[in-house]
């Protein structure tokens, strides 16, 4: 069983500051960590790994530093790391960024399962996963909250919907996004953090892939950022007085006028 992790390395939320001037996001001095909604995919990935064997390999694409955050997922006990950084990836929006993993998954060749975080927290999009699998022309199952069974060449996992979930069952190989619901993230041990620091992490640059240069970064992003800005706040408070019985009438013709 080869499976594969796509990770990204985000800003810490409790971080993120904007420039007013250029209403642009401060990442100077600001702590990256490994998006959240990651550490569950990461996690599924080693359980499916004991449970199936095989070796998990983790990818992201990004800038040099993020090898920091393949370094963690090394930790985790992740086999293997590939850092896919080049200067023309700049500015790529999710379109890009799917071509291009997709790209790189190509390149590793042999996989079965594929798997993301539902979303990233910086951008929220969730269509990178998706867009991954279009461009492999693979299945995909988004917001897997539990996985039942892999055999036989097939996979049957519980979809997350907003009345329930869906039991789904697919060919491999397949694109999973993962919901938080699906497992615990562990802890590195000592063994599997000093064995991370001492990984060999190659990085794949725009030459290594093949790709067409009008299909990366800005030239092969149609979406882009128009504005960032902090949403005002607006706080309006009401006191209503007397017996339990007025107020709750008071607050009821309130609501009801506020539709």
């Amino acid at each position: 069983m080869n499976i594969i992790v796509c990770i990204k390395q985000v800003p810490d939320t409790t971080d993120v500051k904007i420039n007013p001037e250029d209403n642009t996001l401060i990442r100077e001095g600001v702590e990256s960590i490994i998006n959240p909604f990651d550490m569950y995919a990461l996690e599924e990935a080693l359980r499916i790994k004991e449970a199936h064997g095989g070796t998990v390999t983790v990818i992201s694409m990004g800038p040099p530093q993020v090898e920091n955050a393949l370094r963690e997922a090394l930790a985790l006990g992740v086999d293997n790391a590939i850092l896919i950084s080049d200067k023309k990836f700049a500015g790529s929006d999710t379109l890009a960024t799917s071509y291009t993993l997709s790209t790189a998954i190509r390149k590793l060749g042999d996989y079965d399962i594929i798997l993301f975080g539902k979303q990233a927290i910086d951008g929220d999009t969730a269509q990178v996963g998706p867009g991954v699998a279009r461009h492999l022309d693979i299945p995909q199952i988004a917001f897997v909250k539990e996985i039942d069974a892999i055999e036989n060449g097939k996979i049957v996992a519980h979809r997350m919907m907003e009345d329930g979930f869906d039991v789904i069952e697919s060919q491999l190989p397949i694109v999973l996004t993962v919901v938080k619901d699906i497992n615990e993230p562990r802890l590195p041990s000592l063994r599997t953090k000093m064995k991370s620091k001492k990984a060999e992490i190659p990085v794949w640059t725009f030459e290594d892939l093949d790709l067409d240069e009008e299909r990366v970064g800005l030239n092969g992003s149609p979406t882009w950022v128009e504005k960032i800005y902090t949403p005002t706040m607006e706080k309006k408070t009401m006191m209503l007085e007397g017996e339990p019985e007025e107020v709750a009438k008071k607050l009821a013709d309130y609501l009801r006028e506020l539709r």
